[in-house]
């Protein structure tokens, strides 16, 4: 499939299946995270929880998402948080703390 072809293709998402994924950014997670581990637009997560708060939100209905893939994307959103908030913690940490703090850490270990 070209690009022109994809282009012209719009992806159609159930009720439920934004209502997930309203309902994961409502929780926490990031919604720029959230629409890259979902593969879609960030700007399309954003309007959808703009609709939720105004209660204008619809579904496609033609395209069915099983509770498996509701899952799965929950599941995905998930660990990309968690990977986020490592890699934060991991390398964020020694690069903003004092030297001298980095070294009373490298003597504790």
């Amino acid at each position: 499939m070209s690009k022109k072809d994809e282009a012209k293709h719009r992806a159609r998402y159930t009720l439920e299946f934004k209502l997930e994924v309203v309902r994961l950014v409502k929780a926490g997670q990031e919604a720029s995270v959230t629409a890259r581990v979902l593969g879609m637009p960030k700007q399309t997560l954003s309007n959808w929880v703009r609709l939720a708060e105004k209660g204008e939100l619809q579904g496609a209905g033609d395209r069915p998402v099983s509770a498996e893939q509701m899952e799965l994307a929950r599941l995905r959103a998930e660990l990309a948080r968690v990977k986020m908030d490592r890699d934060i913690l991991k390398n964020g940490f020694r690069g903003s703390a004092p030297a001298r703090w980095q070294e009373t850490l490298w003597r504790l270990h």
